[in-house]
């Protein structure tokens, strides 16, 4: 499993899922692209899509969690968690493979 979803992360993918009545097969996809202050930036989204061929998958308490596999490589070992606090809220990555990322966190370099 290259990416990790803490139980706090994956209470607010469902809770999003539920409010905005996206499809029951809906999964979370989670990569990296290209770009940002850092050289790579996270990408985070919904999807009803994906190919065991390209993709990895996994289920993480009661969240289905896909990763394209050249993502993977950079993503390996990172902890995606929900942080909700007076000076921010949302979701956070833990890369262990980003050897520097920017002020904001969204994105890193490897």
């Amino acid at each position: 499993m290259s990416v990790l979803l803490t139980e706090k992360a994956a209470s607010e993918v469902i809770k999003i899922i539920s409010d905005q009545k996206m499809d029951p097969a809906t999964v979370l996809r989670v990569g990296v692209a290209g770009g940002g202050c850092s050289g790579f930036s996270y990408s985070l989204g919904f999807d009803t899509a994906w190919d065991p061929k390209s993709d990895s998958r996994s289920q993480q308490h009661g969240v289905a969690v896909v990763v394209d596999k050249k993502s993977d490589l950079f993503l390996d070992g990172t902890t995606l968690d929900f942080h909700e606090g007076i000076e921010k809220r949302g979701f956070t990555f833990n890369n262990p493979n980003a050897k520097k990322s920017c002020g904001c966190g969204s994105s890193f370099q490897a």
